[in-house]
């Protein structure tokens, strides 16, 4: 039975003979506060509601158009197997008719249906969502901000204060959940952090505009509007409607999934997303104002959930439900404010020695920022990683210069409070003595893992090593067991020596203990 509060033109969409193809019966109708979207089988078609909310406005039909358009335009950049035509309903008499060749009366975005159990969130729920997805959400990102827009007008939007205007918003709007699911000392510490980021870290935030970070971005990257869909990961639901909630940071779209799966305490795979997506682009400054962002998505969200607690149709034990969740949202947000004691842990051994393996397991179990000397030199050398080096990305400049990027980032990074891995041969004294140095200029805590193996297993490892950005080949052992240069006196407190051939677990034990 159809409902007749419903449009006329939504009450006709919901039977079968109006549309030109098979359907699955009973057509299933879902709507939000600005569209509705039939759900057909094969395909949905989302029709925008005349509504304006001051930061969204389909109140005309040409408008409804635009935004149609634009939501194609825009989302055919992450789903373009989903998004598939926009529309024109023409109307005869009181019957409409889908892609009519009349006057329009209104318009429907057709999209491909596909299972809601393969939403990123629904694979979350269900134990399903891995490591392995993780990183390749991480590369799919970073080709998708690759291709993503930016101009003069778009980077304007990384100035602070439009980027500020937001977050004193939030504050305003929440004031009034002091006592309630906020807490005065999380507000306080909350405002003052961000009110301070935004007055001493303004050359930051110009940075951000000059290295052309500020593109067109989804805008709402959050678990909810990903999914993995015929063994393709699918960016969908970006925002059209609004300029500044989209003319955003690449970090800014990043915060959403690493926040959502460090408050479903999951930083494993939170780090395995972004490391991925860090070395894919070579953007670890992005990490200096991740923070911020952080903190913003975890604010919004215990927001928007306080905002069921002033809805009178709302049931008690939904709202008491959503006080509990706005809480913990709440808490989040100010977590992110709080300083945390960075560290450098530098990575040592020969090629094939396991480094890099071992890296990335202490990166997940540490939640570090891992950075391989290998995406350090090809980024330096403006090439694919994927892309072999010639000799003239292994010149002891080129060398030198990658070591340097390495420990620059490593003590900026650390500085800010992160727990650093230096993923690199580290096979001379010059290279850790350097490290050593800045370790103790700005008082950081630093180890050495020194990584070992067999050299009969080291060989077999370089010989099969394969689908790995590394270039090292079985061939250049010889020479760097001959260059290595043994650690010195000084060097040896920081020194933990990590079998490779061994479990991880009982020497990670060690190392946690060991911290110099």
């Amino acid at each position: 039975m159809t409902d007749v509060t419903l449009p006329p033109l939504i009450q006709q969409m919901l039977q079968p003979e109006f549309y030109p193809h098979p359907v699955t019966e009973p057509i299933r109708l879902s709507q939000t506060h600005v569209s509705y979207v039939l759900l057909t089988g094969d395909y949905a078609y989302k029709l925008k509601k005349p509504v304006n909310f001051g930061f969204l406005d389909f109140s005309t039909l040409e408008k409804r158009q635009h935004f149609c358009q634009e939501e194609l335009r825009l989302n055919q950049r992450g789903a373009a197997q989903l998004y598939l035509e926009v529309l024109p309903i023409t109307q005869e008499g009181e019957k409409y008719h889908l892609g009519g060749t009349g006057e329009p009366v209104e318009y429907a975005l057709k999209m491909r249906e596909f299972p809601q159990e393969t939403l990123l969130s629904n694979l979350f729920a269900q134990g399903k969502l891995n490591e392995a997805h993780l990183e390749e959400l991480g590369r799919v990102v970073a080709q998708y901000h690759a291709k993503t827009e930016t101009n003069d007008y778009i980077r304007s939007f990384g100035e602070v204060p439009q980027i500020r205007a937001a977050f004193d918003e939030n504050y305003e709007q929440t004031e009034k959940y002091i006592g309630g699911p906020q807490k005065q000392q999380q507000f306080d510490d909350s405002k003052a952090y961000t009110d301070k980021f935004f007055a001493e870290r303004q050359e930051l935030f110009h940075k951000r505009m000059q290295n052309h970070r500020i593109r067109e971005c989804h805008g709402d990257l959050h678990l909810r509007n990903i999914c993995l869909w015929q063994d393709q990961i699918l960016l969908f639901d970006c925002i059209e409607f609004n300029e500044p909630f989209r003319f955003v940071d690449v970090m800014f779209d990043i915060a959403y999934a690493v926040m959502d799966l460090e408050a479903q305490a999951r930083p494993d795979l939170s780090n395995a997303y972004l490391n991925t997506y860090l070395e894919q682009t070579g953007d670890w400054e992005g990490l200096e104002v991740l923070p911020i962002y952080l903190n913003r998505q975890s604010y919004v969200r215990a927001k928007v959930t306080s905002f069921l607690l002033d809805d009178p149709g709302v049931p008690a034990e939904v709202k008491q439900e959503a006080a509990q969740t706005a809480a913990k949202y709440y808490k989040l947000a100010w977590e992110y404010t709080q300083p945390k004691q960075g560290r450098l842990i530098l990575m040592s051994g020969l090629s094939g020695s396991g480094k890099s393996t071992t890296a990335k397991y202490l990166a997940r179990q540490l939640n570090a920022i891992h950075i391989r000397s290998d995406a350090v030199r090809k980024h330096l050398g403006g090439i694919a990683l994927s892309e072999r080096g010639g000799d003239d990305l292994y010149t002891p400049e080129m060398t030198q210069k990658t070591y340097a990027r390495l420990l620059n980032l490593g003590t900026i990074l650390a500085n800010q409070g992160f727990t650093v891995i230096l993923d690199a041969k580290y096979d001379r004294q010059q290279q850790r003595q350097a490290a050593i140095s800045q370790a103790q200029q700005y008082q950081l805590p630093l180890q050495i893992v020194h990584c070992t193996a067999p050299v009969e297993v080291i060989r077999e490892r370089l010989i099969h090593r394969t689908g790995d950005i590394a270039d090292a080949t079985v061939d250049l052992l010889a020479s760097q067991l001959q260059q290595v240069e043994t650690f010195s006196a000084a060097e040896t407190p920081y020194v933990h020596t990590w079998d490779t051939t061994q479990a991880n677990e009982a020497q990670l034990k060690i190392l946690r203990e060991k911290r110099v």
